[in-house]
């Protein structure tokens, strides 16, 4: 819900809210928008293979038919409440998803729109969850990268890639069962790390600067000294925060109708998520229901609306090569890549003031942006007292 994620980026708009509303508005099926909802059994947080059972068990326990809650109908729903509030014209933001979101309502409502700002783009011709592994393995290729560039990491993890590769090796032919002290409640908790569970957390490592600089040293740990604690602990935390803010019945609403049925994908090559997302996804929209998208649904925006375009350069979900391809359809945009950045980059370093510029002005005609190349990244952890000196 819109409500229950802003709080994480309010900083990033403090300067625009001096002069404008931040209106939240909760897509259909989250927040208090009748929310769809799954049951989760104990320990679900850590469960992230598909039960063809739980998925049919919830779909018989939804307080809402799941045809109806895609991105064109939450679209007509935004342009009720804007027509209620009585506002003219709106400047929408976008994150991930909801950066589609923002284009589905341009291309309805384009009088409707005085400017864009999209941040992790989802073009509209593009299918979530079909290069998912694609661009993890990218994200990763990019940590590394940058870590064997860094004298400091790449002398404390110099075979960071051949330990990823054993622990990935060890844990197919053998998952890890630990026992840790969890990290928010203190309870003595059982966390069985296999192979699955592993590419799936490394690939949450990925989705933040804070958590990216902590990888090479999990990975170094886990591999020497066989002590697993770090990451099931990690795992905990992670896994525990997309449970709790992640709608997975909204999530098989929206890529059941719009997303699966046009994959062309047979595999993922040589990656390390390999084919795990594109399984998931195909399997849960089997029974999911579907429901119906216009023939323009998949139709790139097409728009002299004045669009900011915000890309992390590491993203391992939408990558900046997304801000690119949409950039080429809206006339009056911009494109903004931070470099060492991941998922979500309208917090990091002068973006937000770049933003509140572009919102006060309208246009991305004679933004200063140069800031934007003096952002970095965070040093690797060498340890866990953290970065070298």
């Amino acid at each position: 819900a819109a409500t229950e994620a802003y709080s994480t980026l309010a900083g990033a708009f403090s300067r625009i809210n001096r002069q404008r509303d931040i209106v939240l508005v909760d897509q259909r099926g989250t927040g208090k928008s009748n929310p769809l909802t799954c049951p989760q059994p104990e320990g679900a947080s850590l469960e992230v293979e598909l039960s063809l059972t739980a998925v049919q068990a919830c779909i018989k326990k939804l307080k809402g038919d799941p045809r109806f809650y895609h991105t064109a109908i939450a679209m007509q729903d935004l342009d009720q409440v804007r027509n209620a509030l009585g506002y003219e014209r709106i400047n929408l933001y976008g994150v991930s998803y909801g950066t589609r979101a923002a284009q589905v309502y341009l291309q309805n409502y384009p009088d409707r729109v005085r400017s864009m700002i999209l941040d992790g783009v989802v073009p509209q011709d593009w299918n979530l969850g079909e290069s998912m592994a694609q661009d993890a393995q990218r994200s990763w290729d990019l940590i590394q990268t940058r870590c064997m560039g860094d004298p400091s990491c790449q002398s404390r993890f110099p075979q960071l890639e051949q330990e990823f590769q054993a622990l990935q090796t060890r844990l197919v032919q053998q998952p890890v069962q630990v026992t840790i002290a969890h990290p928010t409640t203190g309870k003595a908790t059982i966390v069985t790390l296999n192979h699955t569970l592993f590419i799936n957390l490394i690939r949450l490592f990925s989705y933040t600067p804070e958590t990216v600089v902590l990888l090479p040293l999990a990975i170094h740990q886990a591999h020497t000294t066989g002590d697993f604690r770090p990451l099931a602990a990690q795992a905990l935390l992670s896994f525990g925060q997309v449970g709790e803010t992640l709608n997975e019945a909204l999530l098989f609403s929206v890529i059941c109708t719009e997303d699966v049925p046009f994959y062309k994908t047979q595999t993922q090559g040589a990656t390390y998520l390999g084919d795990f997302a594109v399984n998931l996804y195909r399997s849960g929209c089997s029974v999911w229901p579907k429901g119906t998208i216009s023939p323009n649904a998949k139709v790139p925006v097409r728009s002299a609306v004045p669009t900011l375009i915000l890309s992390g350069e590491a993203d391992p979900v939408t990558p900046p090569a997304n801000g690119e391809q949409v950039a080429q359809s809206l006339s009056q945009s911009l494109h903004l890549v931070a470099p060492g950045q991941a998922h979500v980059v309208i917090g990091r370093g002068c973006i937000p003031q770049i933003a509140a510029k572009f919102i006060d002005q309208g246009t991305v005609q004679s933004l200063d942006t140069a800031c934007v190349r003096q952002i970095q990244a965070l040093p690797f952890f060498v340890d866990f007292t953290g970065p070298s000196p």
